[in-house]
């Protein structure tokens, strides 16, 4: 299927990417809206990874960093801009704007910026902030689209992947730059040392394949995520999209398709969701 509708997705994460890689997918024209530095973690299977290497490769979609405004000359290249406050959108006035930034917070995207305006995670409210929210909450509702009120409220306990949550999270030591000493996509052990921040060593708090690392550019913070430990060893898991970011990513897609329900019928909608 094609389509001449554009789409402008706030955020280059591996969340983010599942959605522009799907909505691609599908014929949707698509942009991708990045910060100057993005703290992106798994940068393999991030359009975010273009902001410091000129262009970035996932699940065969290419995402190149260009000048704001501009697109490339073939249809089957992602543009990223950088444009953290999204100014470019109203410029080039896109019929949907999805904010994948999960900043937990509201982030300035409002239901005035596109005829549809989807949100994933907490942070917004649907029907207030945005036409839409997906939840991203690992469980039973991940992937749902909420058309009445927020996602689920932001836990601050990772979800659990292979027996392990807080766990396979590498956290920094202190504040600065992060040097590593391994790399993503290498298989390590529990308190082994995965690099410094300002001479102080990380050490990873459990075993497995190591599929994100912040970027050394990007300055970190004392007890700031900047590194991922999957615990399954899961081949090819580090270099694929995740099984989370293709759920939300569907969701995205039907928030976009669907027919927004009357007003007055979402106090059954939402019994039904909280069912």
């Amino acid at each position: 299927m094609k389509t001449s509708k554009t789409v402008i997705v706030r955020g280059g994460g591996d969340l983010a990417t599942g959605i522009l890689w799907r909505l691609h997918r599908v014929g949707f024209r698509v942009v991708c809206l990045e910060a100057p530095l993005p703290t992106v973690i798994r940068r393999p299977v991030s359009a975010a990874r273009a902001v410091f290497d000129g262009e970035a490769s996932v699940e065969g979609l290419r995402f190149l960093l260009m000048e704001r405004g501009l697109f490339p000359s073939s249809p089957d290249v992602v543009p990223l801009w950088i444009d953290p406050e999204g100014k470019s959108i109203a410029s080039v006035r896109p019929d949907c704007v999805v904010d994948a930034i999960m900043a937990k917070r509201k982030t300035g995207t409002n239901l005035s910026m596109a005829p549809r305006v989807v949100a994933i995670g907490p942070g917004f409210v649907a029907g207030e902030d945005v036409h839409c929210v997906v939840e991203t909450l690992r469980g039973h509702r991940l992937g749902r689209v909420i058309y009445a009120g927020p996602a689920a409220p932001n836990t601050g306990v990772p979800g659990v992947i292979g027996g392990e949550s807080e766990r396979r999270i590498v956290r920094s030591p202190g504040a600065g730059f992060f040097r590593p000493r391994r790399e993503i996509g290498d298989v390590v052990a529990v308190g082994e040392v995965l690099g410094t921040v300002d001479g102080l060593p990380v050490a990873a708090r459990t075993g497995g394949l190591l599929r994100g690392l912040i970027h050394p550019s990007v300055p970190v913070f004392t007890g700031m995520k900047i590194g991922d430990v999957d615990p399954r060893c899961g081949e090819g898991s580090w270099l694929t999209l995740s099984d989370k970011a293709l759920a939300v990513a569907g969701g995205v897609l039907e928030a976009i398709l669907a027919e927004l329900p009357d007003r007055k019928d979402l106090s059954g909608l939402l019994e039904l969701e909280t069912a």
